[in-house]
């Protein structure tokens, strides 16, 4: 999950990637499907990484089997501006990839709310 991370704050859609299994599910918490397989995640991904402020922050990891639960604080800019959001990634890995993704994101909070 770190060199996902990694990717993910370089916004290396490439390096992203190649993380994801072929038909990976993506769900907002507990069953919204969001994009399904790595067309999709791609696309999804593509905009969100062009916003020069993009940033996750690791809060905390705990692995237990094959989930890995990250808790992060994301800086990006929303239609309303720039500014953060708490969010709850859970990761099943299988042979190295995500195989199944779910997010649980709290409320933006603009950075001109603080």
């Amino acid at each position: 999950m770190q060199q996902q991370l990694e990717a993910y704050n370089a916004r290396d859609i490439d390096a992203f990637m190649q993380w994801w299994a072929e038909d990976c599910p993506y769900y907002a918490f507990p069953s919204q499907l969001l994009a399904h397989g790595t067309a999709q995640i791609r696309e999804r991904h593509l905009a969100r990484f062009q916003e020069s402020n993009l940033r996750g922050e690791l809060l905390h990891r705990s692995v237990v089997g094959n989930l890995v639960v990250d808790h992060e604080r994301v800086t990006r800019t929303f239609a309303e501006g720039p500014g953060e959001v708490e969010v709850l990634a859970v990761y099943e890995v299988s042979e190295g990839k995500i195989a199944k993704a779910w997010f649980k994101i709290g409320a933006p909070r603009l950075h001109s709310e603080r």
